[in-house]
């Protein structure tokens, strides 16, 4: 899942106006968590979702099979259980008794309208291709005649689906809201605007009510939720931050509980003086560069394999991050699911020094030096962390004679741009929506559409995963990515950074909060101490 920014940095007179509303809610509620969350939703459609920050809200109001627990495995959600053949290869669930939040119930049929939506070519779902496990949903995302999805509703309350092949991963994925279903009659009778907070139904432990642009979004307690009586929070307001220090400020000041990203060039501050607070943890995340392959200048693989050996990544986790993150020579993050070890790049271990020289003499090579100097834009959305990195990275170009201009947009801009190509380098970040090594290489699959922001299309590449997908055998499974990987890192379409830590401030009042890799933590698990 995209990690990203995407709201405008809020004016003075909006806080305030934003904070005056806080404050009036909360006098009239009994329990109100106040999160500042690091970016601006992408739209109440699951379909249309796909950064963490919107996410967050997603998982508040709908309900998957299967959901994140407290501590971020997934647990029965809409399915109270499920069986699993002999072979792997079709699962039947059970849909537990609960309904929309205007009391229509869910039934299995509402699943598999869902993953039929998604899969629809006409709608255009970039994340479609994460169903692709599913029999028949390549050939019905593609618009193949006669294809057909292998889910059946065997009635309300039955689901069943065939996979292409075993898949290890498929239970933790059906908590990604590309499963999700969809309430039938609401869109039916309202179309787009289904997602409307007038509109919208949801099977969630929270509703929508108010949703204001670049300001907050405001979710209530759904008193029809199936667990209803077990959630504790009455209410849930996300504010949307591009600007961490102004979030940490927010925080510092009490006018907010959680706030979902720090600053890092305050960290020193923020140990001495918020310590019972800091949260940082493991993140199951790439922070990388993506280079446009097709730009004529990126297509000879020494162009690309300069840049990246040219960046230090120590320097930048140790000396402008410093807060945990882990340098990255792999695309795959150490410890992820059912896969051995990364394919690290084969100059990992060679001293920096040596990185740089070999660098340049790959840029000469490649017919670029002082008299032909490489020029590109190295693009990045609104952060100070984003800014500092770049700045790093521009510095660190400079010393093979490498001129890169910086330059920045907000979030959603920045990745609408990326999803059709519009730039040269940009900073991107994956957080794994499943833990499988998967989830981080499909990035790089020609099949993958707007995701593979690099357009990498290596034929071998493509060949291995595909390989790997209709592989059961788990450990031939991972040797066939592991093989992708490699190719990947050769080719360095994507330039991986460091592997991300999970940042955040949470108040000591808030109870059930459990560090975990996926860095999940839906409301419906918390708790405000009077």
């Amino acid at each position: 899942m995209l990690n990203s920014s995407r709201a405008f940095v809020l004016g003075t007179a909006l806080i305030a106006s934003s904070m005056t509303m806080l404050s009036t809610t909360h006098a009239q509620a009994e329990k109100i968590l106040r999160v500042g969350n690091d970016g601006e939703p992408q739209s109440m459609d699951p379909h249309f979702i796909s950064t963490v920050q919107t996410s967050r809200i997603s998982d508040d109001m709908s309900l998957g099979l299967l959901t994140y627990g407290p501590n971020g495995e997934p647990v029965p959600g809409a399915a109270e259980s499920w069986t699993v053949s002999d072979d792997g290869m079709t699962y039947t669930f059970k849909i537990r008794d609960h309904s929309w939040s205007d009391g229509v119930p869910v039934t299995a049929g509402d699943f598999v309208a869902g993953w039929k939506r998604l899969l629809d070519p006409a709608l255009g779902a970039e994340y479609a291709s994460l169903l692709y496990i599913i029999e028949g949903a390549e050939d019905v995302n593609s618009g193949k005649k006669g294809a057909k999805l292998a889910a059946t509703a065997l009635d309300d309350k039955t689901l069943q689906v065939k996979l292409t092949a075993p898949a290890p991963y498929f239970l933790a994925q059906l908590t990604h809201q590309t499963a999700f279903a969809i309430p039938q009659h609401a869109i039916a009778k309202f179309g787009k605007d289904w997602v409307k907070p007038e509109n919208i139904v949801v099977n969630g432990p929270y509703k929508l009510v108010e949703w204001l642009p670049n300001v907050h979004t405001k979710l209530v307690k759904n008193e029809k939720f199936y667990d209803a009586a077990n959630v504790k929070i009455d209410e849930v307001i996300y504010y949307a931050y591009e600007d961490r220090t102004a979030m940490q400020n927010r925080f510092r000041a009490g006018e907010l509980d959680v706030a979902r990203d720090i600053a890092s060039e305050q960290i020193s501050w923020l140990r001495d003086n918020l310590a019972d607070s800091l949260r940082i943890a493991p993140y199951a995340g790439i922070y990388y560069y993506a280079i446009r392959t097709d730009k004529e200048k990126f297509k000879d693989v020494r162009v690309r394999k300069a840049l990246s050996m040219a960046i230090n990544r120590e320097a930048i986790t140790d000396s402008v991050l410093k807060t945990g993150e882990l340098p990255a020579y792999s695309f795959v993050p150490p410890g992820t699911g059912n896969y051995a070890e990364p394919a690290y790049v084969s100059w990992k271990n060679l001293p920096y020094n040596e990185k740089v020289a070999e660098a340049k003499k790959l840029l000469a090579d490649a017919g670029y030096g002082p008299d032909n100097p490489l020029k590109f834009t190295l693009r990045y959305n609104t952060s100070e962390n984003h800014k500092r990195i770049a700045i790093a990275a521009q510095n660190m170009w400079k010393q093979i004679g490498v001129e890169a201009e910086l330059f920045n947009t907000e979030g959603k801009i920045h990745y609408a741009d990326l999803k059709v190509g519009d730039f040269e380098v940009a900073r991107a970040g994956w957080i794994a929506d499943y833990n499988d090594a998967q989830n981080f290489l499909f990035l790089g699959e020609e099949r993958t559409g707007p995701l593979n922001y690099a357009a990498f299309d290596n034929p071998r590449f493509n060949e291995l995963m595909l390989a790997a997908e209709k592989e059961s055998d788990l450990k031939k499974r991972s040797g066939l990515m592991k093989q992708a990987e490699a190719i990947m890192m050769e080719a360095q379409p994507y330039v991986p950074i460091y592997y991300y830590v999970s940042k955040q401030l949470v108040s000591p009042k808030i109870e059930g909060w459990i560090d975990n890799a996926p860095d999940r933590h839906l409301t419906r698990w918390l708790d405000i101490k009077e």
